[in-house]
């Protein structure tokens, strides 16, 4: 089993307190995003379950066992960094069984595990080629079949994309998904900053907040009903237009939280303003529109935007989808 139990989990560094009260269950095969902004503690989560930071206090259990004094090799856990820390001088199949070495596997059975790693990866025909031989996203694979030949139990994936270009990125994405779907039994824990890699990848996303978890929940779950002001406006991109003061007393909130797809350009709208950017990106665009708060208004249109800046709007919530929050950023019914 690679279920994963943390219970009032704390971490500090000094006087610091980094993680806070952090209590979480991921179930055997889930796949689990970490997001949060920058200092959040999403990094140092992963590395007190992977063993690489000491906890300050808290349990943590895998497959059932307390992990807390478990030194990191007997967790069963691999690790993905964002730096591919591959072997210079070392092939794709050395550097991929490296760790097999140093646990003295018999060398056929090396290769083999190394031969199922590769025919996963599609690195067979790159095997005896050295590290700057590949490119980024073969070399990110390597570093990915160095952690599967390992069997673990959990994965852990520290921002492993963030080095590759878009395209690549698309690609590596398609590629783990895979890889968790041939790896059923497998857990992956996996920390970014991409909206996207977030929103198509994870069976739950963690949303934290200065060392604690604001909400757990599906995708889409977080998308549409978010449980703050803050997790409606860190899940999506762009994020959800936020009115406040005069702009939402008619709604008899605080805040009035509405995205950008759901914005519609009308003669009577609710909010009115001028046009001061349009982004046409072929498929859809976005025009950006100044209503007098701190950052304009942001809808999203279907083709190409036939605004030019200065030109003044009115929209409005289409169907009544919008969310309002009181003064501490909670919920209110709509």
């Amino acid at each position: 089993m690679s279920d994963i139990r943390i219970s009032d989990l704390n971490k500090s560094f000094g006087a610091t307190q980094v993680l806070k009260n952090i209590n979480l269950d991921i179930r055997s095969g889930e796949f689990i995003v970490f997001v949060g902004p920058s200092g959040c503690g999403k990094s140092t989560l992963l590395r007190a379950i992977s063993g690489l930071e000491s906890i300050t206090s808290g349990t943590l259990e895998i497959g059932g066992a307390r992990m807390n004094d478990v030194q990191p090799a007997k967790r069963g856990i691999a690790m993905v960094f964002q730096t591919y820390a591959l072997y210079p001088h070392m092939t794709v199949a050395d550097n991929m069984a490296y760790s097999l070495r140093l646990n003295k596997t018999p060398k056929a059975e090396r290769d083999r595990m190394v031969k199922v790693a590769a025919d996963m990866l599609h690195l067979t025909d790159y095997l005896g080629r050295k590290p700057k031989e590949l490119s980024g996203g073969q070399r990110q694979r390597v570093a990915i079949g160095r952690a599967i030949v390992r069997d673990p139990k959990v994965f852990l994936f520290d921002e492993p994309l963030s080095n590759l270009d878009a395209a690549l990125r698309l690609k590596m994405r398609l590629e783990i998904s895979r890889i968790h779907g041939e790896l059923p039994g497998t857990t992956m824990i996996y920390v970014t900053h991409d909206q996207v890699e977030a929103m198509t990848m994870a069976d739950r996303i963690v949303v934290l907040k200065d060392g604690e978890i604001q909400q757990v929940g599906a995708p889409i779950q977080l998308y549409e009903k978010p449980a703050s002001l803050f997790v409606a406006q860190f899940i999506g991109s762009p994020k959800m237009n936020v009115m406040t003061g005069r702009h939402a007393e008619k709604f008899k909130a605080a805040h009035v939280g509405v995205r950008p797809e759901h914005l519609e350009i009308t003669n009577d709208g609710v909010w009115s303003g001028e046009v001061i950017h349009a982004e046409n990106l072929g498929s859809d665009s976005f025009v950006y529109i100044d209503i007098g708060e701190d950052e304009p208004l942001a809808v999203r249109q279907s083709g190409t935007a036939g605004v030019a800046p200065g030109t003044r709007l009115s929209v409005a919530p289409i169907r009544r989808q919008y969310h309002l929050f009181d003064a501490a950023g909670r919920p209110q019914a709509v």
